[in-house]
Order: C-alpha cells, then structure tokens, then sequence
C-alpha cells in the first residue's frame, strides 16, 4: 500500500506538554532541568535543522531559574509554568531582536512584547527564542530544513516553529498563517498545528501582512498541547479590531472530555485534488475506509471554486500597503516571491479587492449545511509529503480556503507516505466552535493511534 497511517513512535516523539506540564506542576522535574534537556537537544541538531533564528540558552536558564525559586517559593503557578516555547519571528519580543526574516529588518529590536509574548510570560512559560520565518512570512524560504529528512521543505511560513517541535527542541511554539502557515508545515514535519477561528488570538506586535486573513496559531505534538498553548493566547485586545469580548472557550478541558457521540466527518476533495499526490490519494482512501460510517463524502458548494484567487487578491491588495516601505526602501533587496506578490497587490483594482472581501460571508453561509451533518469536514493539510529541495515552502491550496473562511483548523499527523515523511489530516469547524474542533481532533487522534498500535500487535511489528 502506498501510504499508511502513521506509526506509533512518530507520535510520541517527545512528552506532550500537559504532561510536561503536571510533571513540572507536582515538582517531579524543575524547570531548569527541562530547559537543559532542550538546550543540549538544539545545541546538538540547530546546526542541521537550523530552526532558531536567535537562541540564548543563558537567557532560557535564566527564566528557568526565577521560575524554580517561585515554585520553592510557594507562589501560585501559571498555566504553562516552566514550559518552553518558541516564537515565530514575526512576534515582536522586547530587547529580542525580530528580524522578519528580512534583510531589511537585520538588528531591528522591539521595545515592548507583543500580546501573546506578555501572555507566555504572565503564565510561566519560558522564551526559548525566536524561530525561523520566511522572508516577511510570505513564500521565499528561510534557513530551516525538514527534520524527517533534512533534503526536503518544512513548509512556511512558520517553518522554524514546527520543525524546533517537530525535532523536540521544545514542546511548544507559535506561529502565523495568512495562507496555509500553521497547518502546512505542520503536515510536512508531522506533528499537530491549530489554527483557530480568525480573530481569536490577538495580532498586536506581530508583523501585519494581510489583516483580513493573518491569523495566530500554535503547534504542539498533540491537540491537548495545541489546546494549552491556545487556551493562553485567546482574548481580547482593543489594538486588534477583529478580537471580540467574549468567554475564552474551555479549550484543554474539551481535549480531555469525551465526544457525546462517535465523531462524523464529511470528507471533502478541496480545489486542487486532481494535482494531489497519489500517494495523498491512496492514503486518503484508507483513512476514510477505516473510519467506514462515521465519514461521508460531500463536494464543496460551487463558491468555493474560486476561493483561491479571491484570498490571493485580498492577500496580496493588503500586502502591498502594508509591506509599501519595503517595497520603496529596498525592493531588490527582497525575494522574488515576495516582489511579484506586491507587484500583484499594485496592480489590484479597489473594486475587485472590495467584492473579495465579501466572500468569507459567503461562504461561511454555504458551509452551515454541511457542518448540520458533521462534526468537523476533513480534509488533506497539504498536497503530498514535504517537496524535496530547500527552495519551496509547498503549495498552500488545501489552507487558504479556510484561512478565506476565518474557520478553525487542525492538523494532525495521521498519515505517512511512501517515502517515509508525513503527511497531516486536517480538520475543519464552524467559526467560533473552537472547543468542538479541538475535542474532535483529540478523539480522532487517539482512534488513528490506537488503530496502528493494534496493526503494529497483530503483525508483530511493535514500535
């Protein structure tokens, strides 16, 4: 068989972060205990993976340090007390530099955090660094390589945050999608990656692409570390017009609660199938025989034929304003990926840019009878396993519809294919039911687990 589902050591590749997090919680491991497994981790692997665009390890041992003496202190302890994280560095940090992976923004330093930056650290979590980006997270590749296979992509843009979690250099990293940025390269390196529903995660002091689209995620090894990490990020923040007051979702305790009900998917074949791997095919195939009644084929509503080009046009029309003094102070200085998107972006009409962005209303409208059927539309993350070469970041198309959408997304890593890299299963939700999706995600991970480990016992190959 061309592809399988995914074995079991892939998915265990380090302790997943709730478990860190209760080890470090009870005082069975400290803080700078951990750090240091992760430090010698990155010291012995950065030089192949090159996932860190700045990493201090005196700096991680330094809050590891002040967070033990709290601890032995006796004082009260943040959700992700002691835990690791990296940061895409598109995230403003203050006294860190923030380079956005640009030459034009070489030893630019921030004064303040970020939200999410001062978010982390009211509750505990260690700032192991900042990962890598591709240039102004758009297209054109930065430094970092596959860790399954260091001669193929990790995907982007937020490529240095899932190949650190991927290669367990830490449990937890943030990133940022505006096409396909959390769940691409979550496929590529086969861990989880969520993406939730636009506007829940606050942007401020994150470098504006697209704000119509630029969402905040996370990556984790599994959906109850994306949940914990997320959990923290969610709110509102009056300088991000597209948060909302509202009750933060139950995101951790919706991973550990079991569904009413089997879960049922509504598997669909997105715009681009045809162009898929057959690899991808063949896997999808098996997945959807294996989970028999509990997934239903549906197609797409018609609109969704040309989503593609309409989340381009908004992309790009907004990135060409946002990105201007790029543009003005240094275009040859910039990649080519990333010029022809603005030169794009100029040439939009404000007519074509304005029916745009009424689409997602659209859309999001033609979805509701599909979602009365479901409980999540499954779908590929990506179009095949990670392309071979460091050039490519890979092709966003099955992500930038839902990205249009503003729906939560999650990628899981399910399936592997014939070469032996992963392949993610992503799943899609309604806007704002976050907490469903998670707590789908969960079961379909633990269901996909246990199936290969009752493979691996039946033909004797034990991982």
């Amino acid at each position: 068989m061309a592809a399988n589902f995914n074995k079991a050591e892939r998915l265990a590749r380090a302790p997943g972060a709730l478990l860190l997090r209760d080890r470090l919680a009870s005082g069975a491991i400290d803080a700078l205990t951990l750090v240091e497994s992760y430090i010698a981790r990155i010291e012995a692997r950065e030089p192949e993976v090159g996932a860190w665009a700045w990493f201090d390890p005196d700096f991680a041992r330094a809050q590891a340090r002040t967070l033990d003496a709290h601890r032995r202190a006796g004082r009260p302890l943040g959700r992700l007390h002691g835990l690791p994280v990296g940061i895409k560095d598109i995230i403003d940090t203050a006294r860190i530099p923030t380079e956005n992976g640009c030459v034009l923004d070489a030893g630019r330093i921030p004064i303040r955090d970020a939200y999410v930056v001062s978010r982390l650290k009211k509750e505990g979590a260690i700032i192991m660094g900042k990962t890598v980006t591709t240039e102004l997270a758009f297209m054109h590749p930065g430094k970092t390589a596959n860790p399954h296979n260091l001669a193929h992509s990790p995907g982007g843009s937020s490529q240095g945050s899932a190949a650190a979690v991927a290669d367990g250099m830490v449990p937890l990293a943030i990133g940022t999608q505006t096409g396909g940025s959390i769940i691409r390269p979550a496929s590529f390196c086969g861990i989880t990656g969520y993406k939730p529903t636009f506007g829940a995660i606050p942007r401020s002091g994150i470098l504006s692409q697209s704000p119509s689209l630029d969402t905040v995620g996370v990556f984790a090894s599994d959906p109850g570390g994306a949940a914990l990490l997320a959990e923290v990020l969610f709110g509102q923040d009056e300088a991000d017009p597209a948060t909302h007051y509202e009750p933060v979702p139950a995101l951790v305790k919706a991973t550990q609660s079991k569904p009413p009900l089997a879960p049922v998917f509504a598997f669909v074949k997105p715009p681009g199938w045809e162009d898929a791997d057959p690899d991808l095919h063949a896997a999808f195939d098996e997945l959807i025989a294996a989970l028999g009644d509990q997934a239903f084929e549906v197609e797409l509503p018609g609109a969704f034929t040309g989503a593609a080009s309409q989340r381009q046009l908004i992309n790009f029309s907004e990135m060409a304003y946002h990105y201007y003094r790029y543009w003005r102070d240094g275009a040859d200085q910039l990649g080519e990926e990333t010029r022809q998107a603005i030169e794009k972006g100029n040439a939009a009409v404000a007519r074509d840019y304005l029916s745009a962005c009424d689409i997602p209303q659209v859309l999001n409208a033609a979805l509701e009878e599909i979602f009365e059927r479901c409980d999540a539309i499954l779908c590929p993350s990506a179009t095949g396993s990670a392309p071979k070469g460091l050039g490519s970041t890979g092709d966003p198309i099955f992500n930038g519809l839902w990205t249009l959408c503003g729906t939560p997304c999650l990628g899981l890593p399910l399936l592997i294919a014939e070469n032996d890299l992963p392949m993610g299963v992503q799943i899609v939700g309604m806007r704002g039911n976050d907490a469903r999706l998670l707590r789908t995600g969960q079961w379909l991970f633990d269901w996909a687990s246990n199936l290969t480990s009752d493979d691996d016992n039946t033909t004797g190959n034990k991982s």
